[in-house]
């Protein structure tokens, strides 16, 4: 479901963040615990990621601190916190996380393919639409204050996104995975645990142990390459 054409973009984008995204902090901090043990238990953790449309990079830079090789892109917004760790352009990534940015898109089919073309796997968050289809004042991520939310999501909507690019659709609330291949049988029953999110953030501390931050590393390298 689709605002009207938006044609108050320009006047809600005169901040990317917008004054009221009070949790993005503490939604960055959750989701990077999530995405841990996504990635360790059901793709390889020891390739190469992006976030798109990242922010300030403050997602690239949780991920790297907890080891794994992450870069950011975003068009729109400045790279504060992942200086140094922009993606290459034309390159393949294994997985790209993209959060609260699909209720973003005015062409939300055409900024998929846009991520498929980068990525083999996605992992993106958004709320689902309500049904029956709440009015405008009776759902808050319609967020009419600030005037950026423009495209709202079902399941439905979702799987034949997936279908268009040869995808398999997983969900988990709000959490929504793209992959390339068919999961196990054992990982669909954990994603289908109606505590599955709760369930994957406590099990974010083990994966850890499985993983060398690159806090320190990265900042080697980057004193290394800003060396006369």
């Amino acid at each position: 479901m689709q605002t009207e054409k938006p044609y108050w973009l320009t006047e809600a984008y005169q901040n990317p963040i917008n004054l009221t995204d009070t949790g993005i902090v503490l939604r960055n901090l959750r989701l990077s615990r999530i995405v841990t043990s996504l990635l360790v238990l059901f793709f390889d953790h020891k390739k190469e990621f992006v976030d798109y449309a990242g922010g300030f990079g403050l997602f690239t830079r949780l991920m790297r601190d907890k080891g794994f090789d992450f870069y950011w892109t975003d068009p729109f917004t400045k790279n504060e916190l992942a200086r140094g760790f922009e993606s290459a352009p034309d390159k393949k990534y294994h997985v790209a996380t993209s959060f609260e940015s699909f209720e973003h898109f005015e062409n939300p089919s055409d900024e998929l393919q846009k991520i498929v073309a980068i990525a083999d796997n996605i992992i993106l968050s958004t709320e689902l639409l309500p049904q029956p289809i709440p009015r405008i004042h009776d759902w808050w991520y319609y967020a009419p204050e600030h005037g950026q939310h423009i495209a709202f999501y079902t399941k439905v909507a979702f799987q034949k996104l997936a279908e268009k690019n040869k995808k398999f659709y997983y969900n988990l609330d709000n959490v929504h995975l793209l992959t390339e291949r068919k999961l196990s049988w054992l990982a669909e029953l954990l994603l289908k645990f109606k505590y599955a999110k709760h369930l994957l953030f406590t099990l974010s501390f083990p994966c850890s142990l499985l993983l060398k931050s690159k806090t320190f590393d990265d900042a080697d390298e980057l004193k290394a390459k800003a060396a006369p």
